[in-house]
């Protein structure tokens, strides 16, 4: 047979058994089509959302672990998957059809380049201070290019599938369902599954090889389009649907909605994990939860029928709203306790309700990558305002209930035109709530009304009915939640009562107590340090003395004094470490001759300590403190070799805990800087996690190790003393036995928690134990 003759005959048969192929999958209804377009678009968004807190959580540590961290990781990603969504339509309407899929997948191929992915030596210290633009470009080097090429599928699979014939093509947008489908899979099993089991340079590892599977996943499917779109083609063809009308432009209006539907959720997402993170802890576990049930709203909506009917979500928006704006205006643990458990709820609605009408508004499948690409600029621009606008603009997290005041204007019908009744109405429910406020703030200031009382919670009870009795009236619904809004704003209340100013670590209030008896600093809705100014019979307190956590017999204190007899240093020359500065309490335990050298990352903190006229702690003991600002991890390891005799470890955030100050690692770094007798004092209070049964097992998996626990449990709370938690870390025993003569110490539990490590850490577990407990 002559060589042409050979080339004819494979070119018959690979006709043939392409037009067999064809036949086949279209007697089967393109099942196999809709099987593997679902499958690979299910596990590209399981590795699409599971990267994310991998990735968060290997940069935490360079961070001092502050919330912010997942906020504008999540800014970023949001940029990341617009530029996705920008390329995935670039390809779809620039590219042939049999050279688009060649193109993506020598993208995916490149991308593996920076596989598996981990932190680049390059970032090996952050800036002190805001380190946004930092963390950016850390993100973009570390994982920028694997998940840009992983974001581009969800768009560029459904445009594909729409060329392939089957019934449901012309409608592909059921598919995004499914991809959130793998996203939520991915989010709920990693505080579950991968987080309690596997290292972080495991995960690593498992997203790459999940990553090439997938690669040849997009390769049968793109197979699979090429091989039935001209075969779909002729059958539209032969049916006439090339003479059904032409499909309608997208105008400005259609993309302005699409942007706010998209924004108001995605800003939403960050301002309440933020919100939720602040007082608990910045961990994987905390920040899945929202996102989850962000994409969650995606699975329930994004289809005909949603599976809990709109009407429900209509009607309980605005009493979550309002209650949530009662919970942030109240004081205390009840306050965030309340705008906690309703944020929960508002977020779930609100994000429901503005999906829902992004579902209503979706153009004809000829524009849906321009739709994705649109909307996600909106989710763009909602990150970018909660996670590095907002902390610049607001003092507080005001972006928290404006992005929820927002959702309620995103309700179908808040826009109608309205007659002239139902304009004088609305000028009379403005007119009326102007009265209501400025004669509520008046009798006030005559002291006729406590604040955080009963004005508060009339305005919310009588307008949030309202709300709810408004129901067929959206725009009226709005405006009595807005009128709650202005209401909570005005009024005296905790979101606006003191002084506040916000850094990338966090919100840090000045407030008083006891009628301004006590000044204290608050991060979130806890106490970091508090000073007298009177006595409580009203006389002035000539000279700082500390309070809370630092009181003189407390276990802090006596712990330095423990300290100064263990290395027989009593009159001089102790050589202290503080990392956690607060209000600089703990310089009022020094001594002449004594060498103090504070550690703090936010310099914001920093400020209020040496400010006189905010605390005294350092004017009036150590005007000259040695303070060093950066994380503890990295500016501590700089230190020599046991370069302190008293080391203190107390950097929370509110109550969030950084993780990465409690491994094994970091209390083998701490002891390495500690003298022979030297003693390691580490506060692990927390109201959210039990912290004590975690460092226990972390200090016994470390050799030659010894760890007694404080615990002041008779003591009279007050602002003046309050309970705290404190183990006691040694090299030696013979250093523990000024320790042993408080009698709150007793040797540290033994227990079956698993040590924490810089691979591996489960805050899932911790909160399990203390409330179990």
């Amino acid at each position: 047979m002559s060589a042409e003759a050979l080339r004819t005959s494979i070119a018959r048969l690979f006709r043939a058994t392409t037009q067999t192929v064809r036949r086949d999958i279209q007697a089967q209804d393109l099942a196999l089509v809709l099987m593997a377009f679902s499958g690979t678009l299910f596990l590209s968004a399981l590795l699409l959302f599971s990267v994310q807190p991998i990735f968060a959580k290997m940069v935490l540590p360079k961070l001092g672990g502050t919330p912010s961290v997942w906020a504008v990781s999540m800014c970023f990603f949001q940029a990341a998957l617009l530029a996705g969504y920008c390329y995935a339509h670039a390809l779809n309407r620039f590219a042939p059809l049999k050279v688009a899929p060649l193109i993506h997948l020598a993208l995916m191929g490149i991308a593996l380049i920076a596989l598996p992915f981990g932190l680049p030596s390059s970032f090996a210290e952050p800036p002190a201070g805001d380190a946004y633009l930092w963390l950016i470009c850390l993100l973009a080097v570390g994982v920028g290019l694997p998940f840009f090429a992983v974001a581009a599928n969800a768009p560029l699979l459904q445009a594909w599938f729409a060329k392939t014939g089957h019934r449901h093509a012309a409608d592909p947008y059921f598919l995004y369902g499914a991809s959130n489908l793998g996203s939520l899979i991915a989010l709920l099993s990693y505080p579950i599954v991968i987080e309690p089991w596997l290292g972080l340079s495991q995960q690593a590892n498992v997203w790459t090889a999940g990553y090439v599977l997938l690669g040849v996943m997009i390769a049968l499917s793109a197979v699979m389009m090429v091989m039935v779109a001209p075969t779909a083609k002729a059958a539209r063809e032969a049916a006439g649907d090339e003479a059904r009308a032409p499909v309608a432009p997208v105008s400005l209006t259609q993309r302005g909605w699409w942007i706010a539907l998209a924004f108001v959720p995605s800003g939403l997402l960050v301002a309440f994990t933020s919100y939720v993170t602040t007082d608990i802890a910045s961990a994987p576990f905390l920040w899945v939860i929202p996102l989850a049930i962000f994409l969650g709203t995606f699975i329930l909506v994004f289809r005909e029928r949603p599976l809990i009917p709109h009407d429900w979500m209509l009607r309980l928006q605005p009493a979550a709203v309002v209650l949530v704006l009662y919970g942030l205006s109240t004081p205390g643990d009840k306050g965030w306790l309340i705008g906690a458990g309703a944020g929960f709820i508002a977020f779930f609605v609100t994000t429901m309700v503005c999906h829902k009408e992004l579902y209503e508004k979706r153009p004809d499948a000829a524009h849906l990558t321009e739709f994705y690409l649109w909307m996600s600029l909106g989710g763009v621009l909602g990150g970018v305002f909660a996670a590095i606008v907002a902390p610049q603009v607001f003092n507080a997290i005001y972006e928290f209930p404006l992005l929820l005041v927002l959702g309620v204007a995103c309700r179908p019908g808040v826009f109608t035109k309205l007659d002239d009744e139902e304009k004088a109405f609305l000028q009379k429910v403005i007119g009326g709530a102007v009265v209501l406020i400025l004669a509520i703030v008046w009798a006030m200031n005559l002291g006729w009304l406590k604040p955080y009382a009963m004005p508060r919670i009339a305005i919310m009870a009588v307008f949030g009915v309202l709300a709810l009795l408004a129901t067929p009236k959206p725009w009226r619904q709005c405006a009595y939640v807005c009128v709650v809004a202005a209401a909570m704003v005005i009024l005296p209340s905790a979101m606006n009562r003191g002084n506040a100013e916000r850094s990338f670590f966090g919100t840090h209030r000045i407030a008083t107590a006891e009628g301004g008896n006590v000044r204290i600093l608050l991060h979130g809705t806890t106490i970091h340090g508090a000073q007298r100014l009177k006595t409580k019979d009203g006389r002035p307190v000539k000279k700082a003395y500390p309070m809370t956590y630092y009181y003189e017999t407390g276990p802090l204190a006596r712990g330095v004094g423990a300290a100064r007899e263990s290395t027989g240093k009593l009159d001089g020359g102790l050589r202290v470490g503080v990392v956690g500065l607060g209000a600089g309490s703990m310089a009022c335990f020094s001594k002449p001759n004594e060498t103090w050298r504070f550690y703090e990352i936010d310099p914001v903190v920093a400020k209020i300590a040496r400010d006189p006229s905010k605390f005294n702690f350092l004017s009036d003991c150590l005007p000259k403190a040695d303070i060093v600002l950066g994380d503890a991890r990295l500016t501590v390891a700089k230190e020599k070799s046991g370069a302190f005799d008293y080391l203190q470890i107390d950097a929370f955030s509110s109550d969030a805990v950084p993780v990465h100050l409690l491994t094994v690692e970091a209390i083998k770094l701490y002891l390495d800087k500690l003298s022979p007798n030297g003693i390691l004092s580490m506060h692990i209070s927390n109201r959210h996690l039990d912290l004590i049964d975690v460092t226990s097992a972390t200090v016994a998996a470390i050799p030659g190790a010894h760890a007694w626990l404080a615990d002041d449990k008779k003591l009279t709370i007050s602002l003046d003393t309050v309970r705290s938690h404190v183990l006691f870390i040694t090299k030696s025993e013979a250093a523990m036995k000024p320790l042993m003569k408080l009698g709150y110490v007793q040797p540290a539990p033994k227990t079956d928690a698993q040590p924490w490590t810089d691979d591996y850490s489960d805050i899932l577990s911790a909160i399990w134990r203390k409330y179990m407990k």
